[in-house]
């Protein structure tokens, strides 16, 4: 990606911010202990989340020993790390999460725009470069913003930044499958998917067995595990495609189950 192009998904990713800030911005403190959609977790949780791994990728940058000596001692004691920081900062009054949020968020901005988009940098499994690093990060506010919004009657409109989460979303199939220990697929798969603004988006070769078609919000939702495939529109297929949707994670981590489906969606 171009200097100007990693400045463009910075500034996409300073936009998610403000829509999940002015979600939670309104919110009572009451509400910040509303279970989510995410078993376990509250609002509270959610932002906790996002502020804590903000401050881990400013560090990675700023220390990589440092950084790497921390995630391997939250890794060694087990794969829920997630969960435990969780709880670490769940007596964090309201208004000093939301400060935190906010100032993790405006620092990571703030590093990451002064440096060139192919850093490397370490992470949660292998390095990674920055611009790669701020997808993610916009990827994860989505999806947090996402279980928010549902989890207080909340609206997050679909845009064109979801370009960012598909395409990580697409570059994670092999990934996906290697976490679980599982054969990659050798076939292709095409993705093609309808963009907010009217337009297609497309990855892979055409005329190949393997398909994912439909809307790319429900990608998203799929490959960030907010969905099924079978409670969306995609149509989905040829085994490949049905095995990598099954299981589809674009997030680092240990792999998971996903939410279970509710209905019987578009698949054959």
């Amino acid at each position: 990606m171009s200097g100007s192009g990693f400045a463009q998904l910075l500034q996409d990713l300073a936009d998610e911010t403000a829509v999940v800030d002015a979600l939670v911005a309104s919110l009572e403190a009451s509400d910040w202990g509303l279970p989510t959609p995410a078993e376990g977790w509250s609002i509270h949780d959610q932002v906790s989340h996002l502020a804590f791994f903000d401050e881990q990728a400013v560090l990675a940058v700023a220390s990589p020993t440092r950084f790497r000596e921390g995630a391997q001692a939250l890794m060694a004691g087990g794969m829920d790390f997630p969960d435990r920081i969780a709880a670490q900062y769940r007596s964090m009054p309201v208004p000093d999460l939301l400060d935190w949020f906010r100032a993790a968020r405006a620092e990571l901005l703030r590093v990451f725009g002064a440096l060139d988009g192919g850093t490397r940098v370490p992470w949660f499994g292998p390095d990674m470069s920055l611009m790669s690093s701020a997808t993610a990060r916009l990827m994860e506010t989505w999806a947090h913003g996402l279980d928010i919004a549902e989890t207080v009657g909340g609206d997050i409109v679909a845009s064109d930044r979801l370009h960012h989460i598909a395409h990580l979303g697409v570059r994670t199939l092999g990934f996906s499958f290697a976490l679980r220990n599982l054969r990659v697929p050798t076939d292709e798969v095409r993705v093609e998917l309808q963009a907010p603004d009217g337009g297609t988006w497309t990855w892979g070769p055409p005329g190949v067995p393997n398909t994912v078609v439909g809307p790319a919000v429900d990608f998203c939702l799929v490959v960030t595990q907010r969905r099924h495939f079978l409670d969306t529109r995609l149509d989905v297929r040829g085994p490949a495609a049905r095995d990598w949707m099954g299981i589809a994670q674009a997030f680092a981590g240990a792999a998971s189950a996903g939410r279970p489906p509710r209905s019987i969606g578009a698949a054959s």
